[in-house]
């Protein structure tokens, strides 16, 4: 197949990349190095620098493609408040732009990359959260990914679609410079740099974190399967575990006993994972890297890219 990828040199965005291209699929990779960078692109991508947010640079884009993999995007919750506009721009519009593209190049399917933070606080103590449930985000960011969603729902008929609603993804080839994505990153980096965590929030927050091998591996399952479209999946362990749970993993495996607790960030969720029960069904996969391993992992080689 030929597969077009858009935040191709970014962390999720590379390594799905590199899923393709090991299977034999020719990939087109767009992406504006705003946030990714060039040296995570593989060799074998066909690489257009392209803002997706100009409708301008649609023509750009090669016309003979099967899949649509839209990975760019704001990815943090954060910074969403500081620019609600772009945040907008960037997660919203870019999948407007390309959804036109879609349809008049009758692509088969396309894939977004949502994510958790669509749900907002979710009563989900004791079990995940469904894909059924009521959507309520609380950032700017978990706003503009459920518009993209909405609007992709609206064209449905005319370009079916998946949304991946990602939980908390970690792993190698994470930006470890970045401060404000990516819980474990930001704690992994901190210690091993600083010798010390500062934590925003409480400890008693919770997530569902899932390894980026996962996460790669789902979206190539989805991709391939033709009876699964038009509908929203979990992308998620289906477990729990809370900041304190995390800090104390990471703490064993660096040796670091410093630890700062300061105020939150805005609207932060405080907890929230997922019921992963449809993954299971609709995707046959269920994930393989337990948090003890993949952290494992990630700190053996951020020791060296921090």
């Amino acid at each position: 197949m030929k597969v077009l990828i858009t935040g191709v040199a970014g962390f999720i965005g590379s390594k799905v990349a590199e899923r393709f291209i090991s299977e034999g699929h020719k990939v087109i990779g767009i992406d504006n190095l705003s946030g990714g960078k060039l040296e995570n692109i593989p060799k074998e991508v066909e690489f257009l620098n392209i803002n997706l947010i100009e409708s301008s640079s649609m023509s750009k884009i090669p016309k003979n493609l099967d899949l649509i993999l839209h990975l760019a995007g704001q990815s943090s919750g954060e910074i969403s408040f500081h620019n609600p506009i772009e945040d907008l721009n960037k997660n919203t519009t870019s999948c407007l732009n390309l959804i036109k593209y879609g349809i008049e190049n009758k692509i088969k399917k396309f894939i977004f990359a949502s994510s958790m933070s669509v749900y907002g606080d979710i009563d989900c103590l004791t079990s995940g959260v469904k894909e059924t449930a009521i959507l309520e985000p609380k950032s700017c960011y978990g706003i503009s990914k459920l518009s993209a969603e909405r609007y992709l729902n609206v064209f449905k008929n005319q370009l079916p679609f998946l949304s991946l609603r990602m939980f908390n993804v970690y792993g190698p080839g994470q930006d470890m410079q970045n401060m404000r994505q990516g819980m474990v990153s930001i704690f992994l980096s901190q210690a091993i740099k600083n010798k010390k965590i500062v934590i925003k929030g409480s400890l008693n927050r919770f997530r569902d974190f899932i390894y980026i091998d996962d996460v790669v591996e789902c979206w190539y399952k989805a991709s391939l399967n033709e009876k699964v479209f038009n509908q929203a999946i979990n992308i998620g362990t289906g477990r729990k575990t809370t900041v304190k749970q995390i800090i104390e993993m990471i703490k064993s495996i660096t040796n670091i006993t410093e630890i700062e607790t300061i105020e939150g960030t805005p609207c932060d969720q405080l907890g929230i994972f997922s019921n992963n029960k449809k993954l299971a069904q609709t995707l046959n996969f269920t994930p393989k890297v337990n948090l003890t391993k993949g952290l494992k992992n990630f700190y053996e080689w951020a020791k060296e890219n921090c």
